[in-house]
């Protein structure tokens, strides 16, 4: 059957709730079969596996009007609000042997999943520290300020600043869930959830009423590297869930950024070891980032320098004449003149110049630094 036609969405349903997420297997079954045959594939039974029993019980009418009700829709592939950068995740991608574009995905709040084709992930540590919940606010900030939506995972930590900082910026965030989009997990992050599912968007593959799991985490990864144009990792240590997402981004030829922090911080060992295999962009600020991910020509960022101090502003020559100005015991003019290889009748008026800026003055016995005695 052709993707969005009636039965391919039900059988998606069927699927999505009877197969745990990145299960590669059924993923590639629906790509060369189609949702329904590969539904049928799956519900044949087989020893030792209890997935064929679960696939029977589901309802999947039953679903999607109890979804309705509840303000959720379900996409598949063949939506006009299908986000295409799903689809990478068929392209042979696997990360701790999970992968896939999952049979469809679970939305609830006003927000067209589209309008994520340009945005970023902001991911890391859950235990953020003060430093990288300053950093992460300073990104997310300036990247919602500049239209550019920030998904992350609605979790603790880095996560939680991600989506507030872009809220408080007036811009749009979005959060994947592991768990389903009616639920809240976690708890101290419902009024940041419900604002989400009520003015913006959240997203899970997995079905309404889903808990999270540890596997449903790892998967959950895999969509916040796919929806996005790159992941900008804060945070994380060694064993960090958010050295995961930024494993997805690059085997998806996601831009990955990863943003530096002090040597000693155990929070910051995970980032340190992603940017020395070399495949990262160092990245401080949302206008680094902006860079990154914008098209050729874009968001340009001008080398950094230090404040413009009065000598940047002397020409070259002047910059020769003053070098050689005594600090306190005067020189005359042609001493000055010889030693900044300047021929004494350009020396005179550079001096004079240079008087005026305040740089020399003239005293008995010739030149020297003004201020200097």
């Amino acid at each position: 059957m052709s993707p969005g036609s009636e039965s391919d969405r039900l059988a998606r349903v069927v699927l999505s709730c009877g197969v745990e997420p990145g299960d590669r297997t059924t993923s590639s079954l629906v790509r060369q079969l189609g949702a329904r045959r590969a539904l049928e594939v799956q519900l044949v039974p087989k020893p030792g596996s209890g997935l064929a029993e679960r696939l029977s019980a589901v309802d999947p009418v039953r679903q999607l009007e109890q979804a309705a009700r509840c303000g959720i829709r379900f996409l598949v592939p063949g939506d006009a609000e299908w986000p295409v950068g799903l689809d990478d995740l068929d392209h042979g991608t696997e990360v701790q042997e999970l992968g896939g574009t999952p049979p469809g995905i679970w939305v609830r709040g006003p927000m067209p999943l589209t309008a994520l084709a340009g945005s970023v992930a902001v991911v890391g540590s859950r235990s953020a520290s003060t430093y990288g919940a300053e950093v992460t606010r300073g990104v997310a900030g300036h990247l919602a300020g500049a239209g550019v939506p920030v998904v992350s995972g609605g979790a603790k930590g880095i996560d939680f600043v991600a989506h507030d900082a872009a809220l408080l910026a007036g811009g749009a965030s979005v959060a994947v869930l592991a768990c389903g989009v009616d639920r809240v997990y976690p708890e101290q992050n419902r009024r940041l959830l419900t604002h989400l599912a009520a003015e913006f968007a959240v997203v899970s593959e997995q079905p309404p009423g889903s808990a999270p799991t540890r596997i449903r985490f790892l998967a959950r990864n895999r969509l916040i590297a796919a929806l996005t144009r790159g992941t900008v990792l804060v945070e994380a240590a060694l064993r960090s869930g958010a050295l995961n997402t930024v494993a997805w981004a690059e085997g998806l030829s996601r831009h990955v950024m990863c943003v530096p922090g002090p040597v000693t911080s155990y929070t910051s060992q995970g980032v340190h070891h992603w940017f020395r295999r070399g495949t990262a962009t160092l990245v401080t600020h949302g206008s680094e980032v902006l860079e990154v991910v914008g098209g050729s020509g874009e968001h340009l960022v001008v080398d950094p320098r230090g404040p413009e101090r009065p000598r940047d502003r002397l020409t070259s020559v002047e910059r020769r004449v003053l070098e050689w100005v005594p600090v306190s015991r005067p020189a005359e003019v042609d001493s000055i003149a010889r030693l900044s290889d300047v021929h004494v009748r350009d020396a005179d008026p550079t001096l004079r110049r240079l008087e005026e800026a305040g740089f020399v003055c003239a005293v008995e016995g010739g030149w020297r630094l003004a201020g200097a005695g």
